[in-house]
Order: structure tokens, then C-alpha cells, then sequence
């Protein structure tokens, strides 16, 4: 048994924390996987990665409308995937190789291997080539993560499918993909296949598609992606089959009564669960909620002193961002314990890298309405700027909620081209209380640039002045 000033679980920004400021420090990182954590391997990198390469193969579909005739003649996906990887995972290695190797880590001790707490403060790793160790730590930090949710459909492992974690390392593109799922994951993935040139069918259970947006958002976007692949919406998946030449025999039920759907590959994507349950928290005395997080307070710390976690483990946010925000927190108040500070999840803001792009932040109308909240509500299209009639784009908005006396925002919802980075000005107008009139008569908006589209959108808010 090994005791440690501190024992960090999890290399994706949990890997952030140990630093040249712990160098005095007895450290140990426990990693069961891949160094860098979901988003780096396995999430938000590789997968924007892919969906921008999807934008451009998606290009000649629409230049019509522009006088240009294109025609997308082929997608050479192992030069696709490869170059992607080719680029991460060298990435991954080498954050192994530092905290391996590296002198400047001469403090640091990495444990391969899955950690389980055994008792108060007491971790025990079963190590990937079959060795187990039991260490022990003044303080620590839970940042596992999260993985993907499998449901329990009948037939469904014999079966086989894919996950996020392994849908993007296909050995080819298939003829027909069906995607289970209706939230972030499914529609980013759909985009992706879907330009490539797969027939792409999206299975929901739900009545639209990204049901947790703004409910005019969730609305145009699944009538658009109805367009580009087949959504197959209030459809449950019951039973899944694997055919003799290969092909994957899906049956769901559906308002009609049921329905059979026969696909080349599968990918399930309902969701992701935190990976609390691997560590037994109970055992040091963390309390976990019902939904399966950890239970933190405002600094991060759980229901044992000493003990902090952040991002997917306890995060309803499941957002790097949001994982890194936490990091910055716990690494200040171990270092500063009588100095702590607070997280900020006032505002935080959310993309959807589909096609069209979302971005969100803030309060839905309905929550608004939910929570008794008094407010006014503005749209702006694309289509009314000048940079939406070089773009010819017909379907984008911005949906903005305000204060009505204050003018104070309280919610903003794009959807359109470039979306996360539009949303931009206005997540730092909620964070820096920043009014509606001030933010856009305060400040030049370039012309004609997309920006205008929130100039517009905050000068139509019918604010009492």
C-alpha cells in the first residue's frame, strides 16, 4: 500500500491539474483507457473533425443554387479516418509518454489500470497487464467520465453494434446505417454518414428530433433533417437480428404498429452514463445521486473532505468545457485550500455540430414559462441579413429571450451557419450582464458579416425603455 499527497482518476481534464505548481507533491494518475479522455479519442475532436469533412463533401449538394455545378464523385474514407487518427492519436501517446517519462513528472506515478475504491480514502487498481495495487491519498480527484449508454433491446449483443467510441474507426463506409438516438451524438453522426453517402435512418423515440432545445429550434431542425436521411420518428427499437449475409434486421414498434428495417451497420447513441459506478464511491463515503453522478457542492468537493470530481462524473452537462471550467476550480482550491473559489454554471453554453448548426444558451421559452419568468422574445433570420443572401440561406434564426424592464438576456438559440461561433457575443453579454440595448448600440457591428444577425436580433427585443 503506497500513500499519495493526491491520486487524480481519469486523463482527460482531470490530466490538467497535476501541474509544475504539485512538483512538491507525491502524485499518482489512475488511467484504465486511452490518455486524454473521451474528447480527445474518443468525442469532440475527432468527431469535429469529421463533421467538417462532412460540410465540405456535403458542399456540391447545394451549389446549385449558387450557379455552380458540383458533383461529389467519391469519399475515400480511409484517407478520411486516417488522417483524423493519424493526428490523435499520436497526440494520446504522447500525453502517456510525458507523465510516463517525462523528469518533470519525476513525482508523478501512473497506475494503467481500473481504480475501485475499496474503503475510506483507500483505492484499489487492477492494472491492464494484471497487477493490483492498493493506494491511499490524502485527497483526490474523480474525473473518469462517462461512456455510452447501451439499451437493453433484445438481441442487441449478439447482434453487435457500434458506439461513439468505435463508430469512427469503421474499416468502410456501409451501404446503410441505422442511428438510434435523437439527441447530440445521433444527429452529428447522421450528418456525417449522411454526406459521405450512406442511407442513413434515424431512429427516435421522441415526437422531434434534439427535444432538449428550444422547442421552435428542436421543430425546424427535424423538418430539415427529414430531408437529407430518413427519420423515423416515436419509433421504440425492441429487437435486433443479425442475417446470414451479414446485414443487421431491426424491428421497432411505432404508432402505426410495428416496423422491421434491415441496415448494414448500427450505431447506438441514446445517451451517455457517468462512470461513478465503476469507481464504488460508496465505499470512501461519496454520495452519488439517483442519476448515477456524484454529488458535489460549489467547489466541486463531494460529501468527503478532500475528495473533489468534475466534468461527465458529476456534470449534467456532459461538455469539455464545462470539464475544463471544473479542472481550473479543483486545481486552485487544492492548492489554495483556504482560498477556495466557486464554479460558474450560470450560463453555459452548448453546440450541436449538425447540419444546420445549433447553439444554445440560457433558458428555453418553456423553461421560462416553467419557472414563472417574465419575458420577451425576438427572431432574426439569415435569410433578412446581407450575409444571408450571399449564403442563400432560407431556413436559419435566432431566437433570443429577455428581460422585458431590465434587458437582461436570460436565453439565446441559433441555428444556422456557424452557429457556436455566433452565439458567442452573447454568452459573454449574460456572463458580464451586459444589456440588450447596450450590447447593440454600445459597440460597431461589422458589415456585412454574420454578427449581424444577433445586432438585428437584440434591437427587435421589445424591451420597455
Amino acid at each position: 500500500m503506497t500513500h499519495y499527497d493526491l491520486v487524480v482518476i481519469g486523463t482527460g481534464s482531470g490530466n490538467s491539474i497535476v501541474n509544475h505548481r504539485f512538483a512538491d507533491w507525491k502524485v499518482a494518475i489512475v488511467e484504465r483507457g486511452v490518455f486524454g479522455g473521451t474528447c480527445l479519442n474518443k468525442g469532440c475532436i475527432p468527431t469535429k473533425m469529421f463533421v467538417h469533412t462532412a460540410d465540405v463533401a456535403a458542399t456540391p449538394a447545394g451549389s446549385a443554387r449558387y450557379g455552380i455545378d458540383e458533383e461529389l464523385t467519391g469519399v475515400r474514407w480511409p484517407d478520411v479516418r486516417d488522417r483524423i487518427f493519424g493526428r490523435i492519436d499520436p497526440i494520446a501517446a504522447a500525453g502517456s509518454e510525458y507523465r510516463h517519462h517525462n523528469p518533470e513528472n519525476a513525482n508523478v506515478t501512473v497506475y494503467d489500470g481500473t481504480g475501485r475504491f475499496t474503503g475510506v480514502k483507500e483505492l484499489t487498481v487492477e492494472g491492464n497487464e494484471g497487477t493490483t495495487s492498493v493506494v491511499t491519498a490524502d485527497r483526490f480527484v474523480l474525473a473518469s467520465g462517462s461512456r455510452p449508454v447501451v439499451p437493453p433491446i433484445v438481441g442487441l449483443e449478439e447482434t453487435g453494434y457500434h458506439t461513439s467510441d468505435t463508430i469512427m474507426r469503421l474499416d468502410e463506409l456501409p451501404r446503410r446505417m441505422a442511428i438510434l438516438g435523437s439527441g447530440f451524438v445521433a444527429a452529428e453522426f447522421a450528418h456525417v454518414f449522411s454526406s459521405f453517402g450512406v442511407e442513413v435512418t434515424l431512429i427516435a423515440r421522441s415526437k422531434v428530433l434534439l427535444r432538449g432545445e428550444d422547442a421552435e429550434i428542436a421543430e425546424h431542425f427535424t423538418e430539415i433533417a427529414r430531408g437529407k436521411y430518413d427519420v423515423l420518428l416515436q419509433h421504440e427499437t425492441i429487437r435486433a437480428n443479425r442475417l446470414p449475409d451479414g446485414s443487421i434486421q431491426l424491428w421497432m414498434l411505432c404508432p402505426d404498429g410495428k416496423e422491421e428495417l434491415i441496415v448494414d451497420e448500427l450505431l447506438v447513441a441514446v445517451g451517455r452514463t457517468p462512470n461513478a459506478d465503476l469507481l464504488n464511491p460508496e465505499a470512501t463515503g461519496v454520495e452519488v445521486d439517483r442519476d448515477g453522478r456524484v454529488v458535489v457542492d460549489e467547489y466541486q468537493q463531494t460529501t468527503v473532505d478532500g475528495i473533489y470530481a468534475l466534468g461527465d462524473l458529476t456534470s449534467p452537462h456532459q461538455l469539455k468545457h464545462v470539464a475544463n471550467h471544473e479542472a481550473r476550480v479543483v486545481k486552485h482550491n487544492l492548492l489554495e485550500p483556504d482560498n477556495r473559489i466557486k464554479s460558474d454554471h450560470r450560463f453555459v453554453p452548448h453546440a450541436v455540430f449538425s447540419s444546420p448548426q445549433i447553439a444554445s444558451v440560457g433558458l428555453t421559452e418553456a423553461e421560462a414559462v416553467a419557472q414563472g419568468i417574465e419575458y420577451v422574445v425576438s427572431r432574426q433570420k439569415y435569410a433578412d441579413i446581407a450575409y444571408g443572401w450571399a449564403m442563400e440561406d432560407t431556413t436559419g434564426f435566432a431566437k433570443l429571450l429577455a428581460d422585458p424592464t431590465t434587458g437582461q438576456l436570460i436565453g439565446a438559440h441559433i441555428m444556422g451557419p456557424q452557429a457556436p461561433t455566433v452565439i458567442q457575443p452573447l454568452i459573454q453579454a449574460m456572463s458580464f450582464g451586459l444589456g440588450a440595448y447596450e450590447m447593440a448600440r454600445g459597440q460597431y457591428w461589422i458589415h456585412p458579416a454574420m454578427p449581424e444577425l444577433i445586432e438585428n436580433a437584440l434591437l427587435n427585443l421589445p424591451l420597455k425603455r
